[in-house]
């Protein structure tokens, strides 16, 4: 109790609570540009921590990071373009909500789940880090394999017409994911003889290329009617205390979500995006109304925000006991955390005590701040898009995300990528298709082949190879899982079409 006070007074020290409010309003804006992610906002600010204290630069990035993952909601709600990967699944009813003349109610809504989802984060990470670090260990080949083909079922449930068109979408994302070098065996797949293809299809690249290229085009199609319809306008203005009842309303819903995100958050390599969209589908499916989700639904809009800023505080739970990156954006913490000397581990808390609670502190008072700098950024960003004029708007968001796309790997075959699978997008929009299916096949089909692989080369000593999926207790436990969402899918489909 006396290093939790003593880090607290640490990080209360007014230039703390400047760095704080600094770096929360810098990612809030950097997420809110398509193609600039976490851990890209997070490697810019790495030089300017080299002159901090070691306590100084892991808050500054800490904050940076909650700034970053929240900021994504902002686009996503109002010209349906998630800012970051995390914001996918807050594109479903948010823009919805946002075409109704409510944008500045999402908003709002998406402010406090964020706030909700950050502060639950980092109280899971200061009570319970070690033992779910040893949880997260457990999580081998195997498991990841079976954590992948679990999220797979959610495409029938993200599926906004038929499932069948959902699971040709899924199909389309996996096999996105499989051009370019095995990352198992070296080969080189659907490149075509084309050397450039042999980098693969960057996650960020499809996802700019299929939700913000089609906006754009529908945009242009449209003129000034689309954007007037997609910023809302006609609101009123912020709605915070509707807001707070809309959020605790449905009090199931924010825990339910909160938890899939913690829980998510600690298998290192999951990310943030996979945690919104199996929030999002644990929402609808837990729903009076599942009909509605997509169409609008708060709920909805509450289990993406609150579960990807959970994962946060949640993804350091690896980095800070086990010295293992949760998510790609913890890597540049911990490059910080080893220059400044510092060794993640039990030692961590054991020897600098003072230091590792007072980050984990800091990011509950960026989570906390975000609802006076979300806001009035949050007028901000609003307020430009109301009063820009189309013709100047399209350009300008073009521009950013060839800029963003191509400052990814400087390369020029990423940004003919994006507009290439922009255009397929806007085509395939026409025929009912929806890009969320084929961008989670493109996430998880990496995952599951490359724990298929390295399961079947592990049990190459066994007579069936694949038997060694199934001999873990973890895995049987998520094939039942896997079994039991396929079941609560169908059922409820089936019911209704005998309604």
């Amino acid at each position: 109790m006396e290093v939790l006070i003593a880090a607290a007074l640490a990080v209360l020290q007014p230039h703390m609570l400047l760095i704080v409010l600094l770096g929360v309003t810098a990612g809030l804006f950097v997420g809110a540009l398509p193609g600039l992610t976490a851990t890209m906002a997070l490697a810019l600010m790495l030089p300017f921590t080299f002159a901090m204290e070691a306590l100084e630069g892991l808050v500054a990035l800490g904050a940076v990071y909650m700034g970053t993952i929240y900021g994504g909601a902002f686009t996503a709600i109002l010209i349906n373009t998630p800012g970051t990967p995390s914001s996918i699944a807050t594109t479903f009813d948010g823009h919805p909500m946002a075409k109704q003349g409510r944008a500045l109610e999402a908003i709002s809504i998406a402010t406090i789940a964020s706030v909700v989802g950050g502060v639950v984060g980092v109280v899971f990470l200061l009570l319970a880090a070690p033992p779910l670090a040893q949880l997260a260990l457990k999580f081998g080949p195997s498991e990841m394999f079976w954590v992948a083909i679990l999220g797979l079922t959610l495409i029938g449930s993200l599926a906004t017409g038929s499932v069948l068109k959902g699971l040709l979408g899924g199909a389309i994302g996996l096999i996105i994911g499989t051009i370019g070098i095995s990352p198992i065996g070296g080969e080189s797949r659907f490149t075509f003889g084309w050397p450039p293809l042999q980098a693969g299809v960057s996650l960020i690249v499809a996802l700019i290329g299929l939700f913000v290229i089609p906006e754009l085009l529908s945009m242009m199609r449209q003129g000034r009617a689309a954007i007037d319809s997609a910023a809302g306008l006609g609101d009123g203005g912020f709605r915070f205390g509707s807001a707070m009842t809309t959020v605790f309303r449905k009090p199931v819903n924010l825990i339910r979500s909160c938890v899939i995100g913690q829980i998510i958050a600690i298998i290192p390599g999951a990310g943030g995006s996979i945690t919104s969209l199996v929030a999002y589908n644990e929402a609808k499916r837990g729903s009076d109304d599942p009909d509605s989700f997509g169409k609008g639904n708060p709920e909805g809009l509450v289990a993406s925000e609150s579960s990807n800023n959970v994962m946060v505080a949640g993804s350091m739970v690896p980095l800070l006991t086990l010295g293992i990156p949760g998510a790609p954006p913890d890597a540049v913490i911990l490059g910080v955390m080893l220059l400044h000397g510092l060794r993640p581990g039990l030692e961590l808390f054991s020897e600098t005590g003072v230091l590792a609670n007072g980050f984990i502190i800091s990011m509950g008072l960026a989570a906390l701040m975000l609802i006076p700098v979300g806001l009035l950024g949050g007028r901000l960003i609003y307020q430009v898009i109301r009063r820009t004029p189309h013709y100047f708007l399209v350009p300008t968001i073009l521009v950013i995300t060839i800029l963003g796309t191509y400052a990814l790997r400087n390369n020029l075959v990423d940004v003919a990528l994006m507009l290439g699978l922009g255009i397929v997008g806007f085509a395939i929009r026409g025929l009912g298709l929806d890009a969320a299916p084929i961008v989670l096949g493109l996430i998880l089909g990496t995952i599951a082949e490359q724990g298929y692989v390295q399961t079947i080369l592990g049990g190459m000593a066994m007579d069936i190879p694949q038997l060694r999926l199934l001999e873990n207790t973890l895995s049987q436990i998520l094939i039942v899982l896997t079994v039991a969402v396929i079941g609560w899918t169908a059922w409820p489909r089936k019911r209704r079409q005998k309604d």
